[in-house]
């Protein structure tokens, strides 16, 4: 029992946290809104790591049904969430360091409304939780042990999601700490990388799913 339930939060971990990317999603957070304060960020990271958590597991339960229902394969899925990170790690590769900060010059009080919003679209989807994280999670929840699921199964997914939501609250509520330590210079360097990492993501999963239409093309 206790091999299954490790072996399940591995899986479910190892798959996801490099393409959620938490200290990435967080840095990119920050820059969008880089004048909020120390509540707001706590707020804005409690609410994120909670809708990043309904959406990965509705994605591991219920999405390969819905995938089914709109006749959409999760070859597709791969290419278009692939296409969409790649994009989005290229604009953060090019874009100049000022950008962000004249984008999201508001930050107001801890009950600004305005924030609240965002921290579901575009914080949340796509910034934490894009099409890559979903596809995997899809394709992850596809998959059945060889002997069938069990109780054990159910706890390592909710384990598992835990740890990843835990891990995206930490990077968003400490992300201003990080800057602070890194400098304007670290800070920099640091989401250039990470922006790499997410355009070479992207690729990664858009090349997955080519290969599999193409394996479908040719078993046709």
């Amino acid at each position: 029992m206790l091999h299954e339930l490790t072996k399940t939060v591995l899986l479910i971990f190892a798959s996801l946290f490099p393409i959620i990317n938490p200290p990435a999603a967080a840095f990119i957070i920050l820059s969008m809104v880089p004048h909020a304060t120390l509540a707001e960020r706590a707020e804005l990271a409690r609410r994120i790591a909670i809708n990043s958590f309904v959406i990965l597991l509705a994605s591991l339960s219920v999405g390969a049904y819905l995938l089914s229902f709109l006749g959409i394969s999760i070859a597709v899925l791969r290419v278009a969430g692939g296409f969409i990170i790649a994009m989005a790690g290229w604009n953060l590769l090019q874009s100049s360091g000022d950008d962000s900060s004249e984008a999201q010059p508001e930050a107001g009080t801890g009950g600004d409304p305005t924030l609240r919003i965002k921290a579901f679209y575009p914080f949340t989807l796509p910034v934490t939780v894009g099409p890559g994280s979903i596809s995997v999670a899809i394709a992850l929840g596809t998959g059945s042990p060889e002997k069938g699921l069990q109780p054990v199964h159910f706890i390592g997914v909710g384990v598992a999601l835990g740890l990843l939501c835990v891990s995206i609250y930490l990077c968003v509520r400490f992300a201003g700490y990080m800057e602070r330590l890194l400098g304007p210079s670290g800070t920099q360097v640091a989401m250039r990388l990470f922006a790499f990492a997410i355009f070479c993501i992207g690729v990664q999963i858009l090349w997955l799913g080519l290969s599999d239409l193409l394996n479908s093309l040719h078993l046709h």
